[in-house]
C-alpha cells in the first residue's frame, strides 16, 4: 500500500510540475524549456522505464541552438538531480546526463562540467551522491540507491576525462573511436601528460569494475540501459588505453624513474579489471592483455634497471665524497706541498 501511495504521489507532483513548465513555456524562454523537457525525460512514474527516446532526443536538441539554450539545459539537469530524492527519478537524471555526454553536440557536452562538476548556485558537485540514501524500506529501492551512488561516481570520471581529452578532434562522445588523428595527437603528449590520461582511463575502467551487486535489481529495465552504455563506454576506454599503451612501448628507453614507476602501477591496477563484472568475461581480445602485460613487464625490467642504476650512482658519489674528505684541507696559513721541489725553492 506505501509502494502505491509513493508511486501516487510522484505522478501528482509530475503533473504538477509539468503543467506549471508547460505555462511557463509559452514565453519561449530557453530556461522553461529545457525545465519542461527535464521533467518529460525524469518523471516519477513509471519508476522502472527509462527515458523515452523522444524525450532524450528533446534534450539533445539543445546542442543545436545557442549556447545559452544548451547551458539551460544542464543547469535544469544538474538541478534536477542534486533536489531529488526519488532514486528512480536520480537515476533516470544520470541515464539523460550520459546520453548528452556520449551524443550530445560539442556545444551541449561543452555546458556539462561547469553545471555538474560544481553547480554554480551552491558551489555543490551534483554527482557527488556518497551520502544518497532512500527513506523507503524497500529492498529495491535500496539496490537502486547504492546503483545510483556508483553510477554518478562513474559519469563524474567520464565528465573529468572528457574535460582532459577535450583536445580529441573528432570525439562525439567521451571516447570516440580512435583515429589517425587521435593517435597522432598521443605521439605528441609528453611523457608526463600520457600517463595523467592513462591514468584518468584506468581510473575509468577500475570504476566500472566496482559495479553493486546485481541480483537485487534483476530484471530492471533502468539499471540494463546503463549497463549497455557503460559497455560501450568500457570498449571506448579500452581502445584509448591501447593507443597509450603502444605509444609508452616506444619510450620506456627514455622514462625518468619515478615515470616508469607509475607506468608499472597504472598496468597492475588495469589488469586488475580484466573482467567484466556482470559476466565475467574479457572485455575485448587476448591481444590487449597480452599487449599490456608485456608492456608491464618490461616496464618492471626498466624499473629495475633504473633502480639499481640510481644505487650505483649513489655509491659512487658517497665514495667521492669519503676519498674527498681524507684530503688534508688547505688553509691561508697553511704551507702547500706539492709533489716536486722544483718550485718550493723559488
Amino acid at each position: 500500500m506505501g509502494r502505491k501511495l509513493r508511486s501516487l504521489v510522484g505522478a501528482l507532483k509530475d503533473t504538477a510540475s509539468l503543467s506549471k513548465a508547460a505555462a511557463t513555456a509559452a514565453a519561449l524562454s530557453p530556461s522553461s524549456a529545457a525545465q519542461l523537457a527535464v521533467l518529460r525525460a525524469t518523471t516519477h512514474h513509471p519508476a522502472d522505464e527509462p527515458p523515452h527516446p523522444r524525450h532524450i532526443q528533446a534534450l539533445l536538441s539543445f546542442g543545436h541552438g545557442s549556447r545559452l539554450s544548451a547551458a539551460s539545459a544542464a543547469g535544469v539537469l544538474a538541478s534536477r538531480l542534486r533536489s531529488t530524492g526519488d532514486p528512480a527519478v536520480a537515476f533516470k537524471c544520470l541515464l539523460a546526463l550520459h546520453h548528452l555526454l556520449a551524443r550530445g553536440a560539442f556545444i551541449l557536452r561543452d555546458q556539462l562540467p561547469p553545471a555538474l562538476l560544481r553547480h554554480p548556485a551552491s558551489g555543490r558537485n551534483p554527482l557527488v551522491l556518497a551520502a544518497f540514501r532512500h527513506g523507503s524500506s524497500s529492498a529495491a529501492s535500496w539496490a537502486l540507491a547504492s546503483w545510483v551512488r556508483w553510477y554518478a561516481r562513474l559519469l563524474e570520471l567520464l565528465l573529468s576525462a572528457s574535460v582532459l581529452l577535450v583536445s580529441f578532434p573528432t570525439a562525439h562522445r567521451p571516447f570516440a573511436k580512435p583515429d589517425d588523428d587521435d593517435r597522432e595527437r598521443v605521439t605528441s603528449l609528453l611523457d608526463q601528460d600520457l600517463i595523467s590520461e592513462l591514468d584518468a582511463l584506468v581510473g575509468i575502467v577500475e570504476e566500472m569494475a566496482g559495479v553493486p551487486e546485481m541480483v537485487a535489481v534483476e530484471g530492471s529495465r533502468l539499471v540494463a540501459e546503463a549497463v549497455r552504455l557503460v559497455e560501450a563506454d568500457r570498449v571506448a576506454a579500452e581502445h584509448e588505453i591501447e593507443i597509450r599503451v603502444t605509444e609508452m612501448e616506444g619510450r620506456l628507453g627514455s622514462l625518468r624513474f619515478a615515470d616508469s614507476v607509475e607506468l608499472v602501477c597504472l598496468l597492475r591496477r588495469l589488469e586488475n579489471c580484466r573482467y567484466r563484472p556482470w559476466d565475467r568475461k574479457p572485455t575485448v581480445g587476448d591481444w590487449f592483455w597480452a599487449g599490456v602485460r608485456d608492456l608491464m613487464d618490461r616496464a618492471e625490467k626498466v624499473v629495475l634497471r633504473k633502480e639499481e642504476e640510481e644505487r650505483r650512482v649513489k655509491r659512487e658519489k658517497a665514495s667521492a665524497s669519503a676519498r674527498a674528505s681524507d684530503r688534508i684541507p688547505v688553509g691561508s696559513n697553511q704551507a702547500v706541498r706539492f709533489g716536486s721541489t722544483r718550485w718550493a725553492d723559488r
